[in-house]
């Protein structure tokens, strides 16, 4: 397959080209800056601008590119510029694919968890009405736009992903450094429910997904067990071979992150990935010990030695 990326430098989207171009497709990224060669593609989603005929006899793109949800502490400056690099970029990538003669045959743009607000003990899958708060809304207002290429005849399926574990990016490596010093531990109550996926998984989820005719609309990209943040932090202590006893207290998040623990790091979302299963989709790393063992087992082969206790 022919595949555009946007978003190709960013967590994801560096571990799906090599795996695209592994699998024997043809990938283009679309980037900002000027183009290097012709495995590149011109943008500018605050200009708008994106050449319709550049998406030509493309199969498939995957917009992957918006702000980081968890890089900065959520200011109303910081909270408006997630929101507008998500509907600016969608409404000129869905727009662009409607304009392409031929068109791609799917869409595949990055969404996220936040849709269904937080689900307390509550198990949610693809079926959930949305729910309340900050990233509800903004999730809401991401996949809006696609519907240009969905009325176009495209096949578009939203990407609801969880929380990417990987150690290169992401909530994960923000919190191995301490680990790594005995000094992690859960998180608020710890009770709060976290729906997570490896970032092999995620890459694989998208692959598959490519060419997953059925599917369309949103798709749950997360494990099928997720765990409470206590889970959670005992797992990754006994990855690390660390204790993990240190609890952070919820006001001291809310002081440190701002909106963002309220929003992000405190709220309980138990969702499942049901569409993806039904699907036949088939989960490396299912359960979080496999999960955490292979992602810290990855560092060791690549030169990063993890103390004992």
């Amino acid at each position: 397959m022919d595949v555009v990326v946007s978003g190709a430098s960013g967590l994801i989207g560096s571990a799906l080209v090599p795996a695209l171009r592994a699998g024997g497709h043809t990938v283009r990224a679309l980037v900002r800056r000027p183009v290097r060669d012709d495995s590149e593609i011109r943008w500018d989603p605050l200009r708008g601008t994106l050449d319709p005929a550049a998406l030509a006899e493309v199969d498939a793109v995957v917009h992957l590119a918006g702000a980081g949800v968890g890089d900065h502490r959520w200011t109303s400056r910081y909270k408006r510029r997630i929101l507008d690099s998500r509907v600016a970029g969608t409404t000129l990538v869905a727009a662009a694919v409607a304009a392409a003669h031929p068109r791609p045959r799917v869409l595949l743009s990055a969404s996220a968890i936040g849709w269904y607000g937080d689900t307390g003990d509550r198990s949610v899958d693809e079926s959930e009405p949305r729910g309340t708060g900050f990233l509800a809304e903004v999730t809401a207002a991401w996949e809006a736009p696609t519907a240009a290429a969905e009325n176009a005849g495209v096949r578009v399926c939203h990407l609801r992903s969880g929380v990417v574990l990987s150690p290169h990016g992401g909530a994960l490596a923000r919190q191995l450094p301490l680990f790594r010093l005995g000094l992690g531990g859960r998180l608020g109550s710890g009770r709060q429910w976290l729906s997570w996926i490896t970032l092999a998984d995620e890459t694989a989820a998208i692959i598959f997904l490519l060419t997953a005719d059925g599917l369309r609309g949103p798709v749950n990209l997360t494990s099928p067990a997720p765990v409470t943040n206590t889970a959670f932090t005992r797992a990754l202590g006994a990855a690390l071979r660390r204790r993990a006893i240190l609890p952070v207290p919820a006001v001291a998040l809310r002081i440190a992150l701002g909106g963002f623990a309220n929003g992000g790091v405190l709220v309980s979302q138990r969702v499942l990935p049901r569409r993806l299963t039904e699907a036949g989709f088939t989960f490396s790393h299912a359960d979080i010990d496999t999960a955490l063992g292979a992602v810290t087992a990855g560092m060791v082969t690549t030169g990063t030695s993890w103390p004992r206790s």
